[in-house]
């Protein structure tokens, strides 16, 4: 058995033509342009570098994009008077908070700031909250861009044993919150498991977002699983390398994901989806 690919590229991009023409409608109907900006602060060249992915999405599906960036000196207060000015700005329909934030910020108190409305990432603890209670506003981006990946599938999700490897709270937790939702059996593994590969043996759907390069060997995936890699490391000679030891567990697996253009544009392009998901509400 060889895998079938599942490529976020292709799928993403027919998702930003639906969302760039929907756009032009609001334009033209009502004389709005959906508006995103992003607070950058400090110079991490991987957040830059998400940074610049972001907006070329923004601008091809019509959105305007303004970029703020802050040095990683900017005191938390500086921050947080920002946000309370976009939130104030009607030509802002949504903020996204890059993070990881540097060291000396407290994200969480930073994030809870954001308007929950204008919370295109997901990430508030009210879209959070609202996710765990079955009634979903805006979606955390990364799980909602993998739950798209899985309906490519065409697999009913209905009873399936699935497990999250992580548990971080932008990814592992909501992550399991929308699998309970489809009706997936539900097994989340993190740093105090005592034996992952025990887990991860017995799923119809595997998640994976560590950050740990070939974590996931061919002799820890269920022959015919469905393998979802969210996990990023960066090598010493800059490529990017997922959880997954992609060319031994696409042997056995029966969908695969690449790293990259797997999870990632899928997460970017759920952040147009909750962007216009704003600016419907804000127009109706």
């Amino acid at each position: 058995m060889t895998a079938r690919v599942l490529n976020g590229l292709t799928i993403a991009k027919s998702i930003r033509h639906e969302v760039g023409n929907r756009v032009q409608q609001i334009v033209e109907q009502y004389d709005v342009r959906p508006g995103l900006t992003v607070i950058l602060v400090g110079n991490d060249p991987a957040s830059e570098l998400y940074v610049r992915l972001k907006k070329r999405d923004c601008e091809a599906a019509g959105i305007s994009c303004e970029i703020k960036n802050f040095s990683a000196d900017t005191s938390e207060q500086q921050l947080t008077d920002t946000i309370d000015s976009l939130n104030a700005d009607p030509d802002v329909h949504g903020i996204l908070l890059q993070l990881p934030l540097p060291e000396q910020f407290y994200a969480p108190r930073v994030v809870d700031r954001i308007d929950p409305i204008k919370d295109v990432d997901g990430i508030t603890p009210l879209n959070m909250g609202k996710l765990a209670l079955r009634e979903p506003a805006h979606r955390c981006c990364t799980p909602k861009g993998v739950m798209t990946l899985l309906d490519h599938t065409g697999i009913d999700l209905l009873g399936l044993d699935a497990v999250v490897v992580g548990a971080s709270n932008h990814v592992g937790r909501p992550m399991c919150l929308e699998l309970l939702l489809r009706g997936c059996t539900v097994t989340c593994t993190h740093k105090y498991s005592r034996d992952t590969s025990f887990h991860t043996r017995q799923a119809d759907i595997l998640v994976t977002a560590t950050g740990i390069g070939g974590l996931i060997r061919k002799d820890w995936v269920k022959p015919g699983a469905v393998v979802i890699d969210v996990g990023i490391e960066t090598q010493p000679d800059g490529r990017l390398k997922g959880d997954v030891a992609y060319e031994e567990v696409k042997e056995i697996a029966s969908w695969i994901t690449p790293v990259p253009g797997g999870v990632g544009p899928m997460t970017r392009v759920s952040i147009l989806q909750n962007l216009l998901a704003t600016v419907e509400q804000t127009l109706h």
